[in-house]
């Protein structure tokens, strides 16, 4: 059985302080996962935008496919940042970089999936991958993550900043 793999981009910006003041902080933007399971969830149903590829595509460039797949639109420009990889409790091995970028979540045009719903009907819907997208503080994101992508991160934020 061949290893199941997914690549990401974690996008980051400096937060904004109080009245205008640059903070030295940084919100990083995830993606609220789509579909009928997530709706109604909040806590611990946002991702960092990433996908599955195939072992004869290079992990950034699939990265930067999924990110344009999932987000609608072009991955930013580099440097990437690199913040390794996790095997996940499914045994999908995940790897991320990071790239400071700005992005309006407004913008955003979400890629979709097909799936049987209601379970059983044999009717198929479909819907976004990601229905929307927002920028978080990080001690907020590490509420809103889903609980094996907050690894990510904590390395995005033990990274030397300048």
């Amino acid at each position: 059985m061949t290893q199941k793999r997914s690549a990401g981009l974690l996008l980051f910006r400096p937060a904004e302080g109080p009245a205008g003041s640059p903070d030295e902080g940084i919100e990083v933007l995830l993606g609220h996962m789509g579909g009928p399971f997530w709706e109604h969830k909040d806590e611990g149903s946002w991702a960092i935008p990433k996908g599955e590829y195939e072992e004869d595509e290079a992990p950034i460039a699939a990265a930067r496919r999924e990110f344009t797949e999932e987000i609608g639109l072009p991955p930013p420009e580099g440097p990437y940042l690199p913040l390794g990889e996790l095997r996940i409790p499914t045994g999908k091995l995940v790897t991320i970089w990071a790239v400071r970028a700005d992005l309006d979540p407004a913008l955003m045009v979400p890629g979709t999936f097909t799936m049987e719903w209601p379970p059983h009907s044999g009717r198929t819907q479909e819907f976004p991958e990601l229905d929307r997208v927002a920028w978080f503080t990080p001690p907020v994101a590490e509420t809103k993550l889903i609980p094996s992508q907050i690894p990510f991160l904590e390395r995005l934020l033990a990274l030397p900043r300048g």
